[in-house]
């Protein structure tokens, strides 16, 4: 059953109860790694194995997302400044025990490439909180294949 969540700002990824933090570089350059979060939501299909669609809404103020399992997100854009952040909230899941989530992607030039950096910030019941926090090495393959398969598709020809 979907449920709307507690509207957060982007401060929140700073304060959340549970904080889930990766990063990586990669070759591809930061504006290159901006379009693909920002500018081409259906294409994180193609990168983001857990992701089985994308697609954005309200002229690309929002996010429609569907994960492997049957997890679904309405999401709001919080930021988007180039090639700096990609930020949302999920306003509406299907995640039971969740409260409050947002996701904050940041890149920085890394040489000629991006440092990527992840925050998955959330809020909820404390078995919600506890499979998260179990979870983390999950999420951190997850991550990690996801912006190595990203990489491979800004690079390669």
């Amino acid at each position: 059953m979907a449920r709307r969540l507690r509207p957060v700002g982007l401060g929140f990824v700073e304060t959340a109860p549970v904080r889930l933090v990766f990063a990586r570089e990669i070759s591809a350059a930061p504006d290159a790694v901006f379009r693909a979060l920002a500018e081409d939501v259906p294409g994180w299909t193609a990168w983001f194995s857990a992701v089985t669609s994308a697609r954005p809404i309200g002229a690309g103020a929002g996010r429609e997302i569907r994960l492997t399992g049957g997890t679904r997100f309405v999401e709001t854009v919080l930021a988007a400044e180039r090639p700096e952040v990609y930020a949302y909230r999920v306003d509406v899941t299907n995640a039971p025990g969740a409260r409050a989530i947002a996701e904050e992607w940041r890149l920085a030039p890394a040489g000629t490439g991006t440092r990527v950096r992840w925050t998955f910030a959330a809020d909820g019941t404390a078995p919600f909180r506890f499979v998260l926090n179990r979870a983390r090495p999950g999420l951190g393959r997850a991550f990690r294949d996801a912006v190595a398969s990203l990489d491979r598709r800004l690079t390669c020809p």
